[in-house]
This record gives structure tokens, sequence and C-alpha cells, in this order.
């Protein structure tokens, strides 16, 4: 139902030209937000996940 309201609404501001404007810079606004929460900044990584990724196999030396 209410995306259905969004609809005629949407539909009533199209045919005014004020109405198409506010509609534009609506539909901007919500496409760069989007965007900016598609893609997340990583988070820093740990100086322990740094040296584990630095050439470490993830096995223990052997005792011969």
């Amino acid at each position: 139902m209410k995306r259905f309201l969004k609809v005629l609404l949407a539909r009533r501001l199209a045919a005014t030209p004020v109405g198409a404007a506010l509609l534009a810079l609506g539909w901007l606004l919500n496409r760069r937000r989007r965007k900016h929460q598609a893609h997340p900044v990583p988070a820093p990584r740990s100086s322990r996940s740094r040296r584990r990724s630095a050439g470490f196999s993830g096995r223990r030396p052997s005792h011969r």
C-alpha cells in the first residue's frame, strides 16, 4: 500500500515542472546515499593479522 501511494504521489509531482525537479533531486540524493552504503570503508587491520599475512603459512615448524 505504501509503495502504491508513493507511485501516486510521484505521478502527481511529475506533472509539474517544480515537482519533476524535486523528484529528480530526491532520486539523485537517494542514489548517492545507496552508493556510499554499498561500499563501506574496511576497518584497519591489526598488526597481528598483517604479520600473519606476510609469509605465515599457518603451520608450526617441524622439530626435526
